[in-house]
């Protein structure tokens, strides 16, 4: 992936926080994330959460604001309202989903975007853009 982004895209919590602690993956997923703008790049707030806890955690307080900062200037935040909570719900029990990983599901399908992740929960399944790990 290089260049701009032609249509919407939720990046999972999974890819941030690749990209952000240099890990295995952060190549496959600069390209979304170096070409992510407010206009086509959504991120649900469960996102902010989980990207901020993990990273500082990992490292630290500061790195972790430069993380959310860097979020927030490349994308649209969107918060979990009512309907994003009951369709996530919805796609908990159909999909077998996680609550975090139903609220992105939630989102993506509102904002008619594709869900980029390595997020094994998400594997296979539509809508999605699965970065392998390893050579794929």
């Amino acid at each position: 992936m290089t260049g701009s982004l032609d249509s919407p895209v939720v990046i999972d919590s999974y890819g941030w926080i690749e990209y952000f602690s240099d890990g295995p993956l952060a190549g496959k997923y600069a390209g979304y994330i170096e070409a992510s703008n407010p206009e086509v790049s959504f991120t649900p707030s469960i996102v902010v959460y989980e990207v901020y806890k993990k990273i500082r955690a990992g490292y630290s307080e500061e790195s972790a604001m430069m993380a959310i900062a860097h979020i927030e200037h490349c994308t649209t935040l969107v918060a979990i309202d009512v309907s994003a909570a009951l369709y996530g719900a919805e796609a908990s029990l159909s999909e077998s989903l996680p609550m975090a990983d139903a609220l992105i599901r939630a989102v993506a399908r509102a904002k008619k975007a594709t869900i980029v992740t390595s997020d094994p929960h998400f594997k296979g399944k539509e809508g999605v853009t699965f970065i392998e790990r390893g050579g794929k």
